[in-house]
């Protein structure tokens, strides 16, 4: 289970969609689904690509990991720099630094269902795009 948790942390703090498909199910099914992100596998290359044109260094740390019967329970801290462009403006630079929150469902070593929380609100304040 942990390796499969630590395999899609590395998915996110790398983009190498090569993580994703070692921590992945076929069938895996993401139970928080954005609006406009496609369901299954896809679904994190698709948030992953556009997040990076954002913040291309984009990094995820493991805060802490906690595993409960078959679930992992995954605290994540997301840095990196606005470099890129976010809805058709482009960065400066400044600093991202945010908070996620996943629950993975593990079956047979593979993550088959998410849950995830991010701070979105403090993401889009450091992107510029909502004020305070």
């Amino acid at each position: 289970m942990t390796l499969a948790a630590r395999r899609y942390v590395a998915f996110w703090n790398t983009g190498e969609a090569s993580f994703a498909r070692l921590a992945l199910a076929p069938d895996f099914v993401d139970r928080t689904l954005p609006p406009g992100r496609p369901q299954g596998f896809e679904g994190p290359l698709f948030a992953s690509k556009n997040f990076r044109e954002a913040v291309p260094d984009l990094k995820a740390e493991v805060q802490e990991l906690m595993l409960v019967d078959d679930r992992v329970i995954a605290r994540l801290r997301f840095t990196g720099h606005y470099t890129g462009t976010f809805q058709g403006k482009s960065g400066d630079g400044r600093s991202v630094n945010f908070i996620a929150t996943d629950i993975y469902r593990v079956a047979n070593g593979l993550i088959a269902e998410n849950w995830h929380i991010e701070d979105n609100l403090t993401l889009l304040r450091q992107l510029g795009v909502v004020h305070p």
